[in-house]
């Protein structure tokens, strides 16, 4: 599902561009009204991603209309034919956090012409293995946030906090999420 499109909200691109900063003002502004006026309509399930075992240990994940894959390093078992799960989980985070900081400098009118996050993570592969009383997951998370902008500095920082403040992935990453399980066991196609 596609929120932008279930809100009444048209998608904004110039050719062979990213959406003008005043085009994505528009966009954001429309949507804000639209969810003021009806709540409800931006609540609910996002598109389900599906992850299927294909080659040794690596994945193909179907988000949508979209393909990717999935894969560890050879040292620890994989083929090294994509991403790890942790690599598109920064990957996720640093997207999520460009794009909500681009997104509220149109809101803010903070002009800015380019936007990097570095998104990096420290672990214990012990937590993975079962070895110790170490947890499986990271264990610090650092971004970094490059803005390349002529406006004042505040300014810059008051988009990228608002944006922080507003980023769906970085809440997520912060706070317990309720997590359920479902299992279907089936038998082998013969």
């Amino acid at each position: 599902m596609r929120r932008g499109r279930d809100l009444g909200v048209e998608e904004t691109r110039e050719e062979g561009s990213v959406s003008t900063q005043s085009a994505l003002k528009q966009v954001f502004e429309r949507t804000e009204r639209a969810l003021a006026a009806r709540p409800a309509v931006g609540r609910g399930a996002d598109t389900t991603v599906t992850a299927r075992l294909r080659d040794g240990l690596a994945c193909e994940v179907e988000a949508g209309a979209f393909r990717l894959r999935a894969d560890l390093a050879t040292v620890a078992g994989g083929t090294d034919t994509g991403p790890s799960p942790g690599g598109l989980g920064r990957a996720a985070l640093g997207s999520c956090l460009a794009m909500g900081i681009v997104m509220w400098a149109a809101k803010l009118d903070v002009p800015m012409t380019a936007v990097e996050v570095r998104v990096e993570t420290e672990s214990d592969a012990s937590g993975l293995y079962g070895v110790g009383d170490v947890p499986a997951g990271w264990l610090a998370v650092r971004y970094t946030v490059t803005v390349e902008s002529d406006a004042p500095e505040a300014a810059v920082l008051r988009a990228v906090e608002t944006a922080e403040a507003h980023s769906p992935l970085l809440d997520s990453f912060c706070r317990p999420l309720d997590v359920t399980r479902a299992v279907t066991i089936t038998a082998p196609a013969s």
